[in-house]
């Protein structure tokens, strides 16, 4: 999979606290929405990539348990996150 390093970049500036901080929930769950919303569009074009649909739902259940702990954590950062990522829930 080919990502943006410019794009995650960006994630990273805006998401974390300071300027190399990829490792804070909120930076993690920003890049993998960017990873899983780039695999829906390769699965538009390539129905029967059955390999990268096994990694699209790792990446969906590792989000899944990060959005978890930052619900658990801090409740208004989980809140403004999935409307600034347009997530549902």
């Amino acid at each position: 999979m080919n990502i943006n390093k410019k794009y995650i970049i960006e994630i990273i500036k805006k998401y974390g606290k300071k300027k190399k901080d990829s490792g804070s929930t909120k930076v993690q769950i920003a890049i993998f929405t960017y990873s899983i919303n780039y695999l829906h569009k390769h699965f538009i074009k390539n129905r029967k990539d059955y390999h990268s649909k096994i990694g699209l739902l790792k990446m969906v259940s590792k989000r899944r348990k990060l959005l978890n702990y930052l619900q658990k954590i801090n409740k208004n950062d989980y809140i403004n996150l999935i409307k600034n990522l347009k997530l549902r829930r």
